[in-house]
């Protein structure tokens, strides 16, 4: 068939291309740069700015929109 001869030509090609490459180590890591970590910590928020933008009922409690997945 055509397309089994075609196929089998572009694996002989293939297969000569890949002997012109050099063998390497293996290498997972572009950089030595491996398992860098940053320590964790947060920014200190304001209660009383978020607070302040918050829409407030009389009792002070915060209004918020009820989540469009939660069922009614």
């Amino acid at each position: 068939m055509k397309i089994e001869k075609e196929a089998e030509k572009i694996l002989e090609k293939f297969s000569k291309a890949l002997e012109d490459i050099p063998e390497f180590e293996e290498t997972h890591y572009i950089v030595d740069n491996i398992n860098l970590t940053r320590p964790d910590h947060g920014k200190d928020k304001d209660t009383q700015k978020i607070l302040r933008n918050a829409e407030v009922d009389k009792e002070g409690n915060v209004i918020a929109e009820k989540g469009k997945w939660v069922n009614k």
